[in-house]
């Protein structure tokens, strides 16, 4: 029982529900067993809720010969991580958080499968919490390619939207999977050369996106001229289940940084109507805030991008980020008890880059982690 002893040793210990994604994510990743208590344990409904069942139940459809033990009130989780596995695969998503709150671990995991990971994801595509599916298609899988996870088979389709309360969306995600990954050295955000953007309506008045993009426009016009919003009015079967509508702005610059913004209007029976002009303007404005707030990376993508540097060969990777999110916060300590890395953190004044607010310059040692699953061919 000597190894059993051993395997114990190295189990992490955490309580609360917070964090849980980055937690099975990094236990994945890293292969050490993992027990989360009291979770929800003082709440009148305790336990794990429907979404995170789902995701648990994901990450088993994706690994291999993994042990997931809950307990009959769903307060304490065990989990001994499989190999990842990937292959093609389909998954119904809890319509209580969107599809971006899964398909931001998927793409943690996806580079490491030992066969390419093609998953197709039903549920919610846009909702106010998560990042939406646009906005991670847009600056997420750029940030793959930097570090050398690209090729024809790295896509995110959108092929049928979903709005909550009910859903009823569908995209294809699929990823190549890489030996290595590349350390980067990405610390000249640059200056933004052209606006992208969707605004998309299901169930509504086509009217309503080009009401979006009049609003938004009218903002951003004062700043550059190159600004192109496409609508996006789906019909019939591929607008899901529910009424709704929304937009998702991106900021390009010249060294290839993406910076992005969304809103999406409220749920259908929750909360005041929003005025479609109110909607554009204030996304265009969260766009500005988001710029303003800088870097090469932006917050919805920040602590992927620090994955990714931690993981990657034993070289220097540096990354400039805008102001840390507390979630990013935390994913640092989570990096650090996983796979005992310390960032080195340097602050920049407003002063020093002549823009925006303050910055800090991430710089670490990559592991040196390479795809063991992944068969030499």
């Amino acid at each position: 029982m000597a190894g059993g002893a051993a395997g114990e040793a190295q189990c992490l210990s955490y309580a609360g529900c917070n964090f849980l994604r980055q937690r099975l994510v990094l236990a994945t990743l890293s292969g050490r067993p993992l027990k989360i208590r009291k979770i929800r344990a003082k709440e009148e409904d305790p336990g794990l809720r429907d979404f995170e069942a789902s995701f648990i139940r994901l990450i088993d459809k994706v690994t291999n010969g993994s042990r997931i033990e809950i307990n009959q009130t769903g307060t304490t989780l065990y989990y001994q991580p499989g190999l990842l596995y990937g292959g093609s695969l389909e998954h119904d998503c809890s319509p209580s958080r969107s599809i971006g709150y899964y398909l931001e671990s998927l793409l943690c995991l996806a580079p490491f499968m030992k066969h390419p990971l093609k998953i197709v994801l039903r549920g919610v595509t846009n909702d106010q919490v998560d990042p939406s599916v646009d906005v991670l298609k847009a600056t997420a899988l750029p940030l793959l390619k930097k570090f050398g996870i690209d090729g024809e088979s790295l896509e995110i389709k959108i092929n049928r939207r979903g709005m909550p309360p009910k859903g009823g969306g569908e995209i294809l995600f699929a990823c190549p999977v890489r030996k290595v990954l590349q350390p980067i050295q990405f610390t000249d955000p640059g200056k933004i050369k052209r606006i992208r953007g969707t605004a998309y309506s299901v169930r509504v008045s086509p009217q309503m996106a080009n009401r979006m993009v009049e609003s938004a426009r009218s903002i951003l016009n004062k700043f550059l001229p190159d600004i192109y919003i496409y609508t996006d009015h789906m019909k019939g079967v591929s607008s899901g289940k529910s009424p709704g509508f929304g937009m998702c702005l991106t900021a390009e610059t010249i060294n290839g940084t993406i910076l992005s913004a969304e809103l999406a209007s409220n749920p259908q029976g929750q909360g005041a109507a929003v005025l479609p002009e109110e909607l554009g303007q204030n996304c265009a404005k969260l766009l500005l805030e988001e710029v303003y707030r800088g870097g090469c990376v932006d917050s919805t993508n920040q602590s992927l991008a620090l994955l990714l540097m931690t993981l990657g060969q034993r070289d220097v990777s540096k990354v400039l980020l805008g102001p840390l999110s507390p979630y990013t916060i935390e994913f640092l300590r989570h990096l650090r008890s996983f796979f005992q890395i310390m960032f080195k953190i340097e602050t920049k004044t407003p002063e020093e880059e002549h823009m925006g607010g303050e910055k800090v310059l991430m710089t670490c040692v990559g592991i040196g982690f390479s795809n063991l699953s992944k068969t030499i061919r």
